[in-house]
């Protein structure tokens, strides 16, 4: 029963700072698991998958709502990480839990370090480029190929390590693309409902998900997941990003020490 407790007041959390930055929570989900509860790699992804996809559905409900969602780019993006969704639950198979440990954390330092100085490195390319939302939702667009390219890297990267792709997608649409912050959690969470389904269900087939955790997160995510979509609009969009920044930096760093020392 404590236990129970315990997995739905984190989910309340994870579903509520998830949505409000559009990550989807993977990254906090997957460390707690290792951590906390000693999941091997490939059960702490599928589980963490499931989760994550309860998170993205609830707040895509919400975003839809609120008319936030650039559909017509989603769904490029969504149908382009499917293949590599499935290309990353059959690749984590091969990973011993400190490999997958110290590639995790390094993988998150990344992040954080690219939400913490990417848009003043690239922000004198986003001018140049003149890319705007409206021209930017055409296939025929550099941009939006880069984008599809992209989004099959996330896909992988997204089933490889349980963390939905958020992370990625957000810092590509704010900062590439120039969409404004709230706009991109909402479309990042369209997509990730779809990329992390897929992931989802590849780890079931592999009996790699544990449903009582997942179930007892869950309740707690599509909770937190409405929390995060109302407050996400009374927030300005740096402490959105620094609020990402700074949760990725302790998890890595922890994960880091734990299994590499």
């Amino acid at each position: 029963m404590l236990t129970t407790i315990i997995l739905f007041a984190s989910g309340l959390g994870i579903g509520t700072l998830g949505t409000l930055i559009g990550a989807g929570g993977g990254w906090m989900i997957v460390p707690l698991l290792l951590l906390g509860f000693g999941f091997t790699p490939q059960h702490a992804v599928g589980t963490s998958l499931a989760v994550v996809f309860l998170n993205a559905l609830s707040g895509s409900i919400a975003y839809m709502l609120q008319r936030r969602v650039l559909y017509a780019m989603g769904t490029t993006f969504a149908a382009a990480t499917i293949p590599g969704a499935l290309a990353g639950a059959w690749m984590v198979q091969y990973l011993g839990s400190q490999r997958f440990s110290v590639l995790f954390g390094v993988f998150l330092l990344f992040i954080a370090a690219f939400l913490y100085r990417g848009q003043k490195f690239l922000s004198p390319y986003v001018m140049r480029s003149g890319t705007s939302v409206q021209n930017g939702q055409s296939l025929r667009s550099p941009v939006i190929r880069l984008g599809i390219l992209i989004s099959f890297f996330v896909g992988i990267v997204s089933s490889l390590f349980g963390v939905g792709g958020g992370i990625i997608h957000v810092p590509f649409l704010i900062v590439i693309l120039g969409i404004p912050v709230h706009t991109a959690t909402a479309t990042s969470h369209f997509v990730l409902s779809i990329t992390s389904l897929t992931g989802t269900l590849a780890f079931l087939r592999q009996n790699q998900v544990d449903l009582p955790v997942a179930a007892s997160m869950g309740l707690g995510v599509l909770i937190g997941a409405q929390g995060g979509a109302f407050l996400s609009t009374r927030m300005r969009s740096e402490p959105i990003r620094c609020i990402l920044a700074t949760a990725l930096t302790i998890f890595a760093v922890r994960l880091i020490l734990r299994f590499a020392f």
